[in-house]
């Protein structure tokens, strides 16, 4: 059963004053790792998390541990009703494959084993602190480009790079650039990039044919060449870490290919600030290999919408409350009775 089965867990984005509150009151399992985040980063993200306020949860460099460590809350939390025994992330239940969109690809590898809770937590705090920083030193933004294929939108980006680098100096390696920054689902693809070169792919967007263009709440350019430095600081922060190799294939965001060895692993974090997030590719991959049941597990529900908009004819479920983890127990036991 377990080799038709993925977790999946979100990125920023996802985030929202309350979430994990259910969790933390129901599961013993999920106020453990609360607890172990809290002492990792040595104050109260769980207060943060539940109480807010939204402006500081919304800071990068608070959003993407509060994420993480909601997700492995939830899941261990599942893993405890399904076992009253369970301590484990990745048991009872042992999925095939997991994968992350952006920072869930942290949470993801913390499930495979790579690193434990306390390193996964402090290392996304400063992955968000040098993502943040560079925000400010290349200010930039993202946008969701809606109706308008991958092809076309390359051809916008290429050219509003280039109209933004005529005549500016070249400062920062964002400067003047924008590229598409994730590969959400068909129709639904996110420009990243420098925020003249960002309004400029913007405006050339709406007027070749994108049904919508929204721009994005975030404090940066994010997947994109403005984040090249924190990528750079990144790989030296991820050279001290002891990274192990992946006990479940992780699907890189990068390549949409599975990863084991901690090497490429410790390339991956690093790099992926600044690349692309395969993420179509990815669940198109998941699906090839057999996987026909994706777990998504953390606040939201994006990444399941995003599923069912990349592959038809998959069981899609997801984690976000305390009621859905009844859901997803049912439907688990559901398939080992019919596997």
């Amino acid at each position: 059963m377990t080799r038709r089965v993925a977790f999946l867990f979100p990125g920023q984005g996802s985030q929202a004053v309350g979430m994990g509150a259910d969790i933390y009151a129901a599961s013993a399992a999920a106020r453990r790792i609360f607890a172990t985040a809290d002492d990792a980063l040595g104050f109260s993200l769980s207060d943060l998390c539940f109480s807010g306020p939204e402006e500081t949860l919304r800071e990068t460099i608070n959003a993407q541990p509060a994420i993480v460590t909601v997700s492995l809350a939830f899941l261990a939390a599942f893993q405890e009703a399904l076992s009253a025994d369970s301590s484990s992330l990745s048991s009872p239940l042992a999925p095939a494959y997991v994968a992350g969109h952006s920072v869930g690809e942290w949470t993801a590898l913390t499930v495979a084993g790579v690193l434990d809770v306390p390193q996964t937590i402090r290392a996304v705090r400063e992955r968000g602190r040098l993502m943040d920083h560079e925000g400010t030193v290349c200010p930039g933004g993202m946008a969701a480009i809606i109706g308008m294929d991958a092809e076309s939108l390359q051809a916008v980006c290429q050219e509003a790079s280039r109209q933004a680098s005529e005549g500016a100096e070249r400062t920062h390696p964002g400067m003047g650039q924008v590229v598409i920054a994730n590969y959400n689902a068909p129709g639904q693809i996110v420009i990243s990039g420098e925020k003249r070169a960002l309004a400029l792919a913007s405006e050339l967007a709406r007027t070749r044919g994108a049904k919508r263009v929204i721009p994005l709440a975030v404090s940066g350019a994010f997947h994109s060449p403005v984040m090249q430095p924190a990528a750079e600081h990144l790989a030296q922060v991820l050279a001290d870490l002891p990274l192990h190799d992946a006990l479940i294939p992780l699907i890189s965001n990068i390549s949409a290919a599975p990863l084991a060895t901690a090497d490429v692993l410790r390339d991956e974090l690093a790099q992926q600030v600044a690349a692309s997030v395969q993420w179509t590719r990815t669940i198109e991959y998941l699906a090839s290999e057999g996987v026909t049941t994706f777990i998504e597990i953390g606040p939201g529900q994006a990444l399941t919408g995003m599923i069912k908009r990349i592959v038809k004819g998959v069981t899609t479920a997801n984690i976000g409350n305390v009621a859905d983890i009844a859901k997803v127990v049912a439907l688990v036991r559901e398939i080992s009775a019919l596997s």
